[in-house]
């Protein structure tokens, strides 16, 4: 049985690897990176400190490279073909760090027929995943939030018991409905803390997914730092 981990570069995949560690050999990690900007997909993470990242946790990564604005079906294109690969290397598991987004579940469990998916956070309490993952020695700082949720002050905070007991009432403890993105850069699954600088804040505008009550050019806008390798 060889098992791969969907790697976001944050808290929640460093903490459902932990524990997906404990009753499975994971020996391979798998990123998806925005080609064009040359960062980790929806985080922002120059490519070079995750590099640095997975180097530190000692596992090989298999990247996904996508444009700088894929469609839905270029991306499912390139996923299938990805992981059309890892089958023929024999791969039969993977593993999320989803915690209790049913729809995303259910798209990945029908994405990736004949792979067992596994959820090691699946349906926890948001709050205790953020206390263990503080008590379990893990570090990661907010590399990227929903503008219209947080200012830009929370950008570059390290999670630690003082930024739970700040988040407001309307943002999960965890970010799982997409408030904030976290960079993990310590913790039980590495040899050693991934050196970097805080470098410029930024503010990118997107646009919002099309439906039936909005207009097709509403944008929605997510503040991000640029973290320096040193």
């Amino acid at each position: 049985m060889k098992t791969y981990f969907n790697w976001s570069s944050g808290k929640d995949a460093a903490l459902a690897l932990y524990h997906l560690q404990q009753k499975l050999t994971v020996d391979r990690l798998l990123t998806t990176i925005n080609a064009h900007h040359d960062r980790v997909s929806m985080h922002g993470l120059r490519t070079t400190l995750l590099m640095q990242q997975v180097k530190n946790i000692g596992l090989p990564l298999t990247t996904l490279m996508l444009s700088e604005q894929p469609s839905m079906e270029e991306y499912d294109q390139k996923m299938a073909e990805t992981i059309a690969q890892l089958k023929a290397e024999g791969y039969t598991d993977c593993g999320f760090g989803d915690i209790f987004l049913e729809d995303l579940r259910a798209y990945r469990e029908k994405q990736l027929e004949g792979i067992t998916c596994h959820f090691p956070l699946w349906r926890r309490n948001t709050q205790s995943l953020i206390e263990e993952f503080i008590t379990l020695g893990f570090k990661a700082i907010i590399i990227c939030l929903d503008a219209s949720l947080l200012d830009a002050s929370w950008l570059g905070r390290e999670i630690d018991e003082s930024f739970i007991q700040a988040l407001p009432a309307h943002v999960d403890p965890c970010g799982e409905n997409g408030e904030f993105h976290t960079f993990c850069f310590d913790g039980p699954i590495f040899s050693k803390p991934v050196a970097f600088e805080k470098g410029e804040k930024v503010l990118r505008q997107y646009k919002k997914p099309k439906n039936d009550a909005q207009e097709p050019e509403e944008k929605q806008g997510f503040w991000f730092i640029d973290l320096l390798p040193v």
